[in-house]
């Protein structure tokens, strides 16, 4: 079993929902962190979610806000596991607004 360590990013997100990251087949991923950071002239309201091929869709967070000139780390040590089809998805309420970095673990 192999573990490899990555960062997924996205930059300029705005008001339509967009992954940012896939799960591969045949791999399970661990999310370590997640930070958004707003790019705008403005407050912005993000909200993080899962996508699931299987069974519901949830949100991580939604519609929180971030200042103008800030970033927000929200998972404080907790971890969120994966499964093969899993999106991890990011929208902002404020057009091109928002950069996304997602850290994990993906093991296959």
């Amino acid at each position: 079993m192999a573990n490899n360590f990555k960062l997924k990013t996205k930059a300029s997100v705005g008001v339509t929902t967009v992954g940012i990251y896939t799960v591969p087949g045949a791999t399970t991923t661990t999310v370590l962190g997640i930070t958004l950071a707003n790019v705008s002239g403005t407050g912005i309201n993000a909200t993080v979610g899962i996508s699931r091929t299987s069974s519901d869709s949830v949100s991580i967070i939604r519609n929180v806000p971030i200042p103008q000139g800030s970033s927000l780390e929200f998972m404080a040590g907790n971890k969120v596991v994966l499964e093969t089809g899993d999106i991890v998805t990011v929208k902002s309420d404020t057009a091109s607004s928002l950069d996304a970095s997602l850290s994990i673990l993906e093991m296959t």
